[in-house]
């Protein structure tokens, strides 16, 4: 009997990143029959084609744009969940990137913290697609934010998220969670213990990548 999945990879392809594997411990969430353990948060297009995620988590400090999000949905071959605001970008705006976001194809939206109840409870209206609300701190009314029509919550309060996962995972035991991982397997480990369903992972930089391989370049070594 297999026990494990025949492994198929290509020359030029070896090289990719790789997901830490405690992720894999996680129960993951189903979404459209796609089940998502790991989402790597990132738009840059050369790190999504090369890494092993099953889904992107697409936020970034500006204003959102449909072109940004037409764009990774053009390049990516996993799912991605689309950030459309709530942040530095409030009201309508949101409502109306969120619909964007479906139309173009994203299979969920994000939204920041600041996002007022009442605009997820427009999103909700409007779209068939999870509502992502991210919590960033244990002050957050858990409730009125699933009565707005949050679908998953997506945990990022640095140390503090092992800890809110928990609170969430002991008040809504079948409530779907997104949490960062932090930066070790310990972290992960920790998270995923803590009842994070899912886990965000953000890779290195391009530029990281680079520094290992212009090392062994400029000493006359292959690529790594």
């Amino acid at each position: 009997m297999i026990t494990n999945p025949p492994n198929v990879s290509g020359t030029l392809r070896k090289f990719a990143l790789r997901v830490p594997e405690p992720i894999s411990k996680c129960t993951g969430i189903t979404i459209f029959g796609k089940l998502i353990k790991s989402l790597v948060f990132s738009t840059d297009l050369s790190i999504i084609k090369n890494v092993n995620a099953d889904a992107v988590i697409a936020v970034y400090p500006f204003t959102p744009q449909p072109v940004i999000t037409q764009a990774l949905l053009l390049a990516s071959d996993i799912p991605v969940f689309a950030g459309v605001g709530g942040g530095l970008t409030q009201g309508n705006r949101v409502e109306h990137l969120a619909s964007y976001a479906e139309m173009q194809g994203a299979i969920g939206v994000v939204v920041n913290a600041p996002t007022k109840d009442e605009v997820i409870a427009e999103i909700t209206k409007r779209i068939d697609i999870p509502v992502v609300v991210t919590v960033v701190n244990e002050e957050t009314d858990f409730e009125s934010r699933i009565r707005a029509g949050a679908t998953i919550f997506n945990v990022s309060a640095a140390a503090n998220t092992p800890k809110i996962v928990a609170e969430i995972k002991k008040r809504y035991p079948d409530f779907p969670v997104i949490a960062t991982g932090g930066p070790t397997d310990e972290s992960i480990a920790q998270t995923v213990s803590a009842g994070a369903n899912a886990i965000t992972w953000t890779p290195p930089s391009s530029g990281e990548i680079f520094k290992d391989i212009m090392r062994a370049y400029r000493e006359g070594k292959p690529h790594p």
